[in-house]
């Protein structure tokens, strides 16, 4: 039984639940306008949705004014919205991560407080938001922080419904819940938004010896909740785009994961390291959980097994690919961060609880201190960005001038520019390898694909792009190209350079330029 002068809180009311929430965006979200767009990451996904809400086209995915089907459009929608009701700033592009990590807390915080005590979930909630690497991903602008909290969401949701029928209690409102967050899981990166969680559930139904309780998670109603918001994109996307399931669904999420040649291939033990690295300073104490008296208790083990089940799903599944990127594992950082707290808050009520508090504390500000650390050291490299040379472009650039990027997809410059439309990107997009090489070449190749008018347009060979430039233009055209590409088109030496950053340049041919005689004649 809790202790009622707990010295980690007392019975917490609404007022104190609104106070946390304020307290977990705040510190989650407090530096994540310091540092520019990562590449490519970053740039990629934002750079989506801003082009979305550029085409007034929040149907279709767009890189670089082609059909991006690479993941689903839940992430675009999210920072889409938060742009255009912000505009176009670091911190509005990163909002939906933040928002992601600051629901899967506080859904974490509410369920083990109903079925775990106030202590606990305020430890849990802690770990949870100062391990570094979970900080990190909720201040990262891509899909992996969003997947991961819907995930999260949907087995906290499913997992509270079972253990409410199973006492009798109204259930069925938070079974559609979880069927809810599932279909949004699935908007949000595919398949894994429902696997993953029925694939959780099932194996904690068996782990508890009550798999008859599956029946619980069987309601049509809930079922066709999911269908009503998880189908109509998908359903749309191949009426408009043939080849779309086949891409997606074949291609993206069976052949990816079965298959080796892709980005970062890594061994099977790689996210066991990963992750003891990179949520210290807690992770040392995850020893306290890993005693088989901590799995043997009858009054606690339902909601052990459930957490000690979702690390392992997720880790084994993550394992299993010959590809691996680091934030695939966000999901399993919630239970991690519960095995870790639950003991920890134990330690507190029932030992040298002295002792045990000032460890927490102490682990605690040495964690935040890391997460300050990493964001300062982060913020002073700019890495690749196109931030320093767009803002001097910004000045002279008007809206009909044409952005041409030699050998290169530079992925924020539509961002940070803003580019009223997409660039021309030249390379030899006739190479019959570029299919098998997973760099953004073939992201720009295999979106082409779905639009090939626009292809013709925006993906050119440099003879097409020689071709065009010879015809005189009443605008002017910015080259951006690092010194090796532009080395292909010697007239580019006799220019003045607009402006230099780092390994890019960028050229500005004003309107009726028209290269000199050779080119033109070659």
């Amino acid at each position: 039984m809790e202790k009622t002068d707990n010295w980690l809180t007392q019975r917490l009311s609404g007022a104190t639940f609104i106070a946390l929430l304020l307290g977990v965006v705040l510190w989650l979200g407090f530096s994540i306008g310091l540092r520019p767009l990562t590449l490519p990451d970053e740039g990629r996904y934002v750079g989506v949705a801003w082009e979305m809400l550029r085409a007034h086209n929040l149907s279709v995915p767009l890189l670089d004014g082609l059909p991006y089907f690479h993941k689903p459009p839940l992430f675009y929608w999210l920072t889409a919205f938060s742009l255009k009701l912000f505009g176009l700033h670091e911190w509005s592009a990163r909002l939906a991560s933040v928002s992601a990590a600051a629901l899967v807390v506080l859904a974490l915080w509410l369920f083990v407080r109903r079925h775990r005590g106030s202590s606990v979930a305020t430890a849990t909630a802690i770990v949870l938001t100062t391990q570094p690497f979970f900080f990190a991903g909720a201040q990262f602008a891509n899909l992996d922080m969003l997947v991961a909290s819907l995930i999260g969401l949907t087995i906290l949701a499913a997992a509270e419904a079972v253990l409410r029928a199973e006492q009798g209690r109204p259930y069925r409102s938070m079974l559609a819940a979880a069927y809810a967050m599932a279909a949004l899981g699935v908007l949000a990166k595919g398949l894994i938004g429902m696997v993953l969680p029925g694939a959780v559930l099932l194996g904690w139904l068996l782990a508890r010896g009550r798999f008859a309780s599956v029946r619980y998670l069987l309601w049509w109603p809930a079922l066709l909740l999911f269908f009503a918001l998880g189908l109509p994109w998908f359903w749309s996307m191949q009426q408009k785009f043939s080849g779309f399931f086949d891409y997606f669904i074949v291609y993206h999420h069976f052949k990816r994961f079965a298959e080796s040649g892709f980005n970062n291939p890594k061994p099977l033990w790689f996210y066991v390291p990963v992750v003891l690295l990179l949520c210290a300073p807690w992770s040392p104490w995850c020893w306290r959980a890993l005693k088989r008296s901590y799995w043997s208790d009858p009054v606690q083990g339902d909601l052990r097994r459930l957490m000690g089940v979702w690390l392992l799903v997720i880790l084994v599944f993550f394992s299993l690919p010959s590809s691996k990127l680091v934030g695939y594992i966000f999901p399993l950082l919630p239970p991690f961060a519960f095995l870790i707290a639950e003991p920890f808050a134990e330690w507190m009520q029932q030992g040298d609880g002295k002792t045990a508090r000032r460890s927490f504390v102490v682990s605690t500000v040495i964690a935040m201190i890391v997460c300050i650390g990493a964001v300062v050291a982060v913020s002073r490299h700019e890495g690749g960005s196109a931030k320093p040379l767009a803002g001097r472009m910004a000045a002279a650039f008007q809206p009909a001038d044409e952005v041409v990027m030699l050998d290169k997809f530079q992925f924020d410059l539509a961002f940070y520019l803003p580019m009223p439309r997409p660039a021309v990107v030249v390379s030899n997009w006739t190479d019959p390898e570029l299919p098998r090489r997973d760099n953004w070449r073939k992201e720009l190749f295999d979106a082409g694909r779905f639009d090939p008018l626009a292809q013709q347009q925006v993906l050119l060979t440099p003879a097409q792009w020689r071709t065009s430039l010879c015809r005189p233009r009443t605008h002017a055209v910015w080259v951006w190209a690092s010194p090796a590409a532009a080395a292909a088109f010697p007239f580019l030496a006799s220019q003045p350079a607009f402006a230099r950053d780092g390994d890019i340049t960028v050229w500005s041919l004003p309107a009726g330029f028209v290269p000199p005689a050779p080119t033109c004649q070659g």
